[in-house]
């Protein structure tokens, strides 16, 4: 039953990877990188992964996973550099060359306990550490980039530290881990799912439908209240892992109170965001939001 379990959370993460492999139509001419084997601590263990650079560096970022075992992805790291944003990407703690132990669907084990998301939290602010000590200048705006479960993930570890000065968060949920769950199963991955559902029914099963599952559960917004930073969340409204309009919702409601937080949504997306056009909102975004006008003539 536990592997069923992480079978269904491992949908979160999976659904995206296959969009990275496409990221060669891009019109963004490539300029000269370099790519850095790197290594970093996070208490104990040894994480792996690289730096890639671009030439002249506006802003980084560390790439934080979503569920599911993952290694660096530096299909996208290339992307983000190409407009200029140097970022390490590693392997997630337990897979390809980084220690630790993996917890997740393959081994059986619960990938959004709360104790497992501060873990995963902590090894992203020990690469932006390690980020940070390659980067030159000490102007340069560090933050986080995630996919799904990063939705998670991302919030705690910017509440920890300071050095995150944005967050970029695509397909994330606003809503709890168990809320997560009880959409996830009642959507079923039905391709009729929004059409046979209204938004009260599926609100209603968000706050009231059976648990298949017990424990903890995470809350994204505990976290967020505590920060000043900017965010952007990207959302797909026919996503069938993630509910877009209550995600959206809560964010509009942190944004009421003073949040620097913003969403874009893609009508004819699901989790699987159209990667060009989200790369393109997430840097005009940056851009807009982060990256400071240099003076004029320098």
């Amino acid at each position: 039953m536990e592997r069923v379990y992480g079978a269904l959370l491992l949908l979160t993460s999976l659904l995206l990877l296959p969009a990275y492999a496409q990221l060669t139509s891009s019109p963004v001419a490539p300029e000269p990188e370099s790519v850095v084997d790197v290594q970093f601590r996070n208490g104990d263990t040894t994480l792996a992964g690289a730096i890639v650079s671009p030439a002249k560096i506006i802003a980084g970022a560390v790439i934080v996973h979503g569920s599911g075992k993952e290694t660096r992805n530096l299909d996208l790291a290339r992307a983000l550099a190409q407009r200029g944003v140097a970022t390490l990407t590693y392997d997630k703690r337990g897979t390809g060359k980084s220690g630790g132990t993996y917890m997740g669907p393959e081994v059986g084990t619960n990938n959004v306990d709360t104790a497992n998301l501060e873990l995963l939290a902590d090894d992203a602010n020990a690469a932006l550490k390690e980020l940070s000590r390659r980067v030159s200048s000490p102007r340069t705006p560090l933050g986080l980039m995630g996919i799904s479960q990063a939705g998670w993930i991302i919030p705690i570890a910017a509440a920890r530290s300071p050095d995150v000065k944005f967050m970029v968060i695509w397909s994330g949920p606003m809503v709890t881990t168990l809320e997560q769950l009880r959409f996830q199963f009642f959507a079923d991955g039905r391709e009729d799912f929004w059409k046979k559902n209204t938004q009260a029914r599926i609100r209603e099963h968000i706050r009231s439908g059976p648990d298949r599952y017990q424990f903890t559960a995470t809350d994204p917004t505990t976290s967020l209240q505590k920060l000043s930073i900017p965010g952007l969340w990207l959302y797909g409204r026919q996503d069938l892992n993630v509910p877009a309009s209550l995600s959206i919702e809560r964010l509009e409601l942190l944004a009421s109170t003073g949040k620097r937080f913003e969403h874009i949504e893609f009508p004819d997306a699901g989790h699987q965001l159209p990667v060009d056009a989200a790369l393109s909102a997430s840097m005009s975004w940056l851009q807009r939001t982060v990256i400071s006008t240099p003076p004029q003539g320098k």
